[in-house]
């Protein structure tokens, strides 16, 4: 699975982060796991003839001392598709984007 971790959490920021995921982001069906729901304009053409299939998300997964960002683009709808994907690299920037709002805002140093 392509991932990006932030490990070597204290228990403090992971908290802070955990607390920051749930003020931002759909909580998911199990406790420590969200879902970053994709803009409508950072579909990929596979994705937007896919409508039936959305919305689009990115798994984040929030265990003790560390955070993983999924990069595989998920359906709300479907679980076999040729829209579920590995994330484009706007995709990708747009959850890097995300993470460097996060670490900022929080004041996450690991």
């Amino acid at each position: 699975m392509r991932q990006i971790v932030i490990d070597d959490l204290s228990p403090m920021e992971r908290d802070n982060i955990d607390s920051y995921l749930k003020r931002s982001l759909q909580q998911g069906p199990m406790i420590g796991l969200y879902w970053i729901a994709l803009p409508p304009d950072l579909l990929s053409p596979t994705q937007h003839g896919h409508e039936k299939c959305g919305p689009f998300y990115l798994a984040v997964e929030v265990e003790n001392d560390s955070i993983r960002f999924e990069l595989l683009v998920r359906s709300h709808a479907n679980l076999h598709c040729s829209c579920i994907a590995y994330a484009t690299p706007v995709q990708r920037q747009f959850v890097l984007d995300f993470i460097d709002r996060m670490l900022d805002e929080e004041m996450i140093r690991a």
